[in-house]
């Protein structure tokens, strides 16, 4: 009986908890399809209104920024680009990182992994300046690559892969070589798909991170052509119910990710448990 009523109290504080975060997001979205003399009138709405598809394709497809040169669909396109190549770009560089760290037994392994991991705790803003004297200087200032690599390198994805490297038994290694595979045929034939779950997660967490950046896409673009989401909820102009139309689009895509690849996701971060 005691057990039954701690499992009904537990369940009903993750209710309310799911509640705190459902019910403003479903107010959003249901003011979102109605007019903005509604809101104004009335105030945020919990039904839906009759405005869905007249709003939302306004807020696609209207040009707008300073010189009305971007629509949203454009800025969910450069969003997309930009998020997909960080994620990719920092899954590949961080399995082969922690692959050197793991496997070449170098003298100084421990000392490079604490070098890198310690990038941590340096903020993007501390960085940011050099980082954009670096890219205007390879003229990559207004494109996809400007955006991309600079923030592709992580240190907590290179963590990941290399934990889980330290737990791969060394008789596998041993194994492939007494097979013939040199050290490249190891690492693509054994390792890789024997991190397929950590690399679907670390792709999910890296398409976050870059789907959400504002401060470096700010600085790195000056043409309208090239603005992400991000930067869009902040210039967008129009009512209220074109903003909040704007903010549900903005969610959909991380959403799908996590979506589409939730069991390998679970499964990643959750294989060692």
């Amino acid at each position: 009986m005691t057990r039954l009523i701690t499992s009904g109290f537990s369940h009903f504080i993750l209710f309310i908890g799911i509640l705190i975060m459902i019910v403003p997001v479903w107010m959003i979205f249901a003011s979102s399809t109605h007019t903005g003399l509604t809101i104004s009138t009335q105030g945020l709405q919990m039904f839906l209104g009759d405005s869905f598809y007249e709003n939302y394709l306004r807020v696609l497809l209207y040009q707008g920024g300073f010189f009305k040169e971007i629509t949203a669909l454009k800025m969910f396109l450069n969003s997309f680009i930009m998020a997909t190549g960080v994620a990719i770009l920092s899954v590949i560089t961080s399995l082969m990182a922690a692959y050197a760290l793991v496997y070449y037994r170098t003298k100084y392994a421990t000392l490079l992994f604490w070098l890198i991991f310690v990038t941590i705790l340096v903020p993007l803003e501390l960085r940011i300046f050099p980082t954009y004297s670096v890219m205007a200087e390879l003229n990559l200032v207004n494109s996809y690559f400007g955006l991309i690599v600079p923030i592709s390198a992580s240190a907590i994805a290179t963590l990941f892969f290399r934990q889980f490297y330290k737990t791969v038994p060394d008789e596998l290694l041993e194994s492939a070589k007494l097979d013939g595979a040199n050290t490249w045929r190891f690492f693509v034939d054994f390792l890789i798909p024997l991190s397929k779950t950590m690399i679907v997660a670390m792709l999910i967490f890296m398409f976050v991170f870059g789907y959400n950046q504002y401060l470096w896409p700010l600085l790195v673009t000056t043409s309208e052509q090239y603005w992400t989401v991000v930067m869009g909820l902040k210039m967008m102009s129009g009512s209220i119910v074109h903003r909040f139309a704007f903010v549900m689009m903005s969610m959909v895509p991380p959403i799908l990710i996590i979506i589409v690849l939730q069991k390998h996701f679970i499964k990643g971060v959750f294989q060692d448990k």
